[in-house]
């Protein structure tokens, strides 16, 4: 997801750029109406996303043009992961698990690594196979459901690489971690730069108010217009389906996963707002959110290795 690497910015509850209004900040009523889900999640979710890679890639978000030129779409926080885990992936075997159409994937590419997009969107990979093409890039495509990534992909990575916008996706977070751990080699490596849960629950920032849990208790429904990267678009479904999940929840989900934590940092500010306007730039170019004058976190940076089996 250089330009804005945000391949789920924004994306908690469908368009959360997009303002609740007033009844937002009744957050009991709010959470009882969101909590009837009708259908299987995964396939609203499904067909969310098919929309918005049906418009996705011309956009303030997802500038193909500059991705083609040679732009690379790796923001700060996932850059300083990847140094901070691996150092270089050049040479390495890499899975972007939730690649959506593909910018952090051919990036991933374009510095040295041997890549696997994998989403569980046919038309999201359609238009990452394309804009790779394109790019003069080569990955490999794989169609899954990211809890339940397939057995032939299982032990072939060093890397599993997943940013902003993933696991509020997903409802069963240890099938996830589980999932994702299978790719890896003995002594492979993680990556997950997320969204805080505590940003998750904020409705409004003036007056602060909360509309999310800030651990699992079920799923929520949202249907908003447009997406995060066109919020005047119109897709042909707007609802969508996500899960809470704490801190504690996705750190013990990866432990019982057979991974070692190796670092899990908590980002009090950020070089791009996951969330405008509830994130505002502030004078230094800094975005942060404030709770009388104290910065709250904004993201979380979860590094990882699995063990020797």
């Amino acid at each position: 997801m250089s330009g804005p690497s945000r391949p789920r910015c924004q994306v908690l509850r469908g368009s959360c750029a997009a303002s609740r209004g007033s009844g937002a900040a009744l957050l009991g009523r709010i959470l009882d109406d969101n909590t009837r889900v009708e259908g299987d999640a995964l396939e609203i979710n499904r067909a969310w996303w098919d929309g918005a890679a049906a418009i996705h890639g011309d956009d303030p978000i997802y500038d193909s043009d500059a991705l083609i030129a040679g732009a690379d779409w790796l923001g700060e926080e996932e850059q300083t992961a990847l140094t901070a885990s691996v150092g270089s992936v050049d040479g390495l075997d890499v899975i972007h698990v939730q690649c959506h159409i593909g910018f952090d994937t051919i990036s991933l590419a374009r510095r040295g690594a041997r890549v696997t997009g994998l989403d569980f969107s046919a038309a999201a990979l359609a238009k990452a196979q394309d804009l790779a093409r394109r790019s003069g890039v080569e990955a490999t495509w794989v169609q899954a459901d990211a809890a339940r990534i397939p057995a032939d992909l299982h032990g072939r990575f060093d890397l599993a690489y997943a940013t902003i916008g993933a696991i509020s996706w997903i409802e069963d977070v240890p099938a996830w971690m589980h999932a994702v751990a299978a790719t890896l080699r003995p002594g492979g490596r993680l990556v997950l730069v997320e969204v805080h849960p505590l940003l998750t629950m904020v409705a409004e920032r003036e007056p602060f108010s909360l509309d999310f849990p800030y651990s699992f208790d079920g799923p929520h429904r949202f249907n908003e217009p447009g997406t995060y990267a066109d919020p005047h678009a119109e897709l042909p479904s707007n609802e969508t389906v996500n899960f809470a999940h704490s801190l504690g929840e996705t750190i013990t989900a990866a432990i019982e996963a057979g991974l070692r934590i190796d670092s899990l940092t908590e980002h009090m500010e950020t070089s791009k707002s996951p969330r405008p306007p509830i994130v505002p730039r502030e004078a230094d170019g800094r975005y942060r959110l404030r709770l009388d004058g104290q910065p709250l976190p904004i993201l979380f940076t979860l590094l990882a290795t699995k063990l020797d089996s």
